[in-house]
């Protein structure tokens, strides 16, 4: 494997690991209620700005996932989609060029 696939990979990892650290430590400081966990992300016009950055950001990783699976028939590529939803962009963008830049065969 190349240098820069370990690359990928220990971002995608980081990038699971330490968003959900502070997630899991919120929700469970606040009775594991997602709805407060969403309330806070609309908190301050900071946090609102932030959280469309990263929702546009993760539309657009989407769009991209999905032409170039189309181009390139790596469907496994597709599990970066609901990495990205489900954890964030932080997980799903190093997790689909880790799972891109794979050797064709």
């Amino acid at each position: 494997m190349s240098p820069m696939r370990w690359i990928y990979l220990a971002l995608a990892i980081w990038g699971t690991i330490h968003p959900m650290y502070y997630f899991m430590s919120y929700l469970s400081a606040n009775d594991w209620s997602l709805g407060a966990l969403i309330d806070a992300w609309y908190v301050n016009d900071s946090t609102t700005g932030l959280t469309w950055d990263l929702t546009i950001a993760a539309i657009s990783l989407t769009i991209w996932i999905i032409a170039e699976v189309a181009v390139r028939r790596n469907w496994v590529a597709l599990i970066a989609i609901p990495a990205t939803y489900c954890i964030g962009v932080s997980c799903g963008l190093p997790l689909y060029l880790f799972l891109r830049s794979k050797p064709i065969t």
